[in-house]
Parts: C-alpha cells; sequence; structure tokens
C-alpha cells in the first residue's frame, strides 16, 4: 500500500537535486574584487556580485519549492478504505 504519488515526489526531488547543484556551481564563481580598481571595474564587480546573490536566491527558492513538492507528495494518495461522507437529511 503505496501513499505516495510518485510523479509530484520525483519531481520535488528533481528540483531539489537542481537547486544544490545551482547553488554549488553558482557559489563556486563568486566574482572577488582587487586593489587600484577604477570606478567603472568596481560598478561591474558590484553588478556581478548582486548576480551572484540573485542566483543564490532563486535556487534556494527552487529547493523550497522541490521540498514543498516532495511533502504534498506524501498526502495525495487517498487509501482505498476510506469511509465515504454521507449528509443525511434531519428527521422530521
Amino acid at each position: 500500500m503505496v501513499l505516495v504519488d510518485k510523479k509530484i515526489l520525483g519531481g520535488g526531488l528533481a528540483m531539489i537535486i537542481v537547486g544544490i547543484v545551482l547553488t554549488v556551481s553558482v557559489s563556486s564563481n563568486m566574482p572577488a574584487g582587487q586593489s587600484g580598481m577604477t570606478e567603472e571595474e568596481i560598478i561591474d564587480l558590484m553588478i556581478a556580485q548582486q548576480e551572484t546573490q540573485d542566483y543564490n536566491t532563486l535556487s534556494g527558492i527552487l529547493i523550497g519549492v522541490g521540498f514543498l513538492l516532495v511533502l504534498i507528495s506524501f498526502g495525495t494518495r487517498r487509501r482505498k478504505g476510506t469511509a465515504k461522507k454521507e449528509e443525511k437529511k434531519p428527521a422530521e
């Protein structure tokens, strides 16, 4: 008796894996400054650092949504033996 929806679980795990790989690859390429940079180089460095931070945020969101899908997959299958709700009319 399986209570897990395998499609949602697989999608959630895939999103988690892609998010972790993206986080590792983006974090390894963090731009760094050096002494004696011009104003234009400093601005380019700040833009590159902001882009890296934004990619890290997006990969974190991807990991979070994947984790939510994994959690949701455990509650999506219905048990076969559950009782059906029946509305009873009030006795007159």
